[in-house]
């Protein structure tokens, strides 16, 4: 690939076209804010997410159609919810064959619909065209350069493989995978589990009950996934156990910070203001993901449980408690 347009300058998209520069391909990042792009191109720093992390030189910009001009790979590092709506106002300006990669986690409120299931309705284009990027990848530890892997699924191999090399560096190894479902639900249902993570270290409660969590929370990964159509061992790999150890466990974790707040007794709107504005993806897909359970009528006890306390108000010691006195039944 020649060229790569990375639209949105959070922690991820930044981390990301990062990446892209130190493999040696040329980017331009899109920001929502001017002053970001400004910082960006000018200091080649961004003061709102990596503030104290040198970034390589990067072409920004505040105009979509200018950093979509001549890129065969479009990055979509936006938030799940908002996806659709940028979407809109961007397809005018995507070149007719680029590859579209998705790093946004999560299941889209109200359709039910995975990202790549978004971008093809809103693009029209092909499955083949679109890839999704999924795995342990914290961006600011990626920022710094520590090593880490990663998945990048399409179903054309290809496409999948040519955005392998132009993310390749000494630090970012990245495989691939045919499987876009399983990267897609791992992806978004992690951080679910995560929020239960992050409400039981809240609590005060020790390393037994996280295990718990994270080994159940796969269980109702993997039975959702299956209904879906994704592989069980995709589920097993970077993108579904990786992803959900670095998610659960990691103080990085935008979602276990979050649940950590709730699980402390603290609101929805201290749990907010204590990742700083970024969004938490876990807080809104937990009822799509919930919703698309039912639909295939997939049990996912913590998933459920997520939801009743970040939207129905129910107690987090009265959530625990349903949970432990469930049924006994095999593992």
């Amino acid at each position: 690939m020649t060229r790569a347009a990375v639209l949105g300058a959070g922690s991820w998209g930044t981390a990301f076209a990062k990446v892209l520069a130190d493999a040696g391909t040329e980017v331009t990042i899109w920001a929502r804010r001017p002053e970001v792009a400004t910082a960006l191109s000018s200091e080649h720093r961004n003061h709102f997410y990596l503030p104290d992390i040198p970034l390589p030189p990067l072409a920004a910009t505040h105009d979509p159609a200018e950093a979509l001009a001549g890129a065969d790979l479009v990055v979509l590092a936006v938030p799940s919810q908002s996806l659709r709506a940028n979407l809109a106002d961007w397809r005018g300006f995507i070149e007719p064959d680029a590859t579209l990669l998705s790093l946004a986690k999560g299941i889209e409120t109200g359709t039910l619909l995975r990202m790549s299931e978004v971008i093809a309705e809103v693009t029209g284009a092909g499955a083949d065209r679109v890839a999704v990027l999924s795995g342990p990848n914290l961006a600011r530890e990626i920022a710094l350069c520590q090593p880490a892997a990663t998945v990048v699924a399409c179903t054309d191999t290809a496409r999948s493989v040519a955005v392998q090399h132009a993310c390749a560096t000494g630090y970012f190894r990245p495989y691939t995978n045919t499987d876009v479902i399983g990267c897609e639900i791992g992806g978004a249902c992690k951080n679910v589990i995560a929020l239960a993570c992050g409400i039981a270290s809240g609590m005060g409660l020790g390393d037994n009950t996280l295990a718990s969590i994270i080994t159940r929370g796969l269980a109702e990964i993997i039975r959702l996934g299956v209904a879906l159509g994704a592989e069980p061992a995709t589920l097993a790999g970077l993108a579904g156990v990786g992803d959900l150890v670095a998610t659960c466990a990691s103080p990085l974790s935008r979602n276990r910070t979050f649940g950590r707040v709730l699980g402390e007794g603290g609101s929805m709107a201290a749990a907010q203001a204590a990742t700083h504005g970024q969004v938490a993806e876990g807080v809104k897909s937990c009822s799509s993901i919930r919703a698309l359970a039912a639909k295939y009528a997939v049990e996912m006890p913590l998933t459920d449980a997520v939801h009743r306390i970040c939207h129905e108000g129910l107690p987090v010691p009265e959530a625990v408690g349903n949970l432990l006195g469930r049924r006994m039944k095999p593992e």
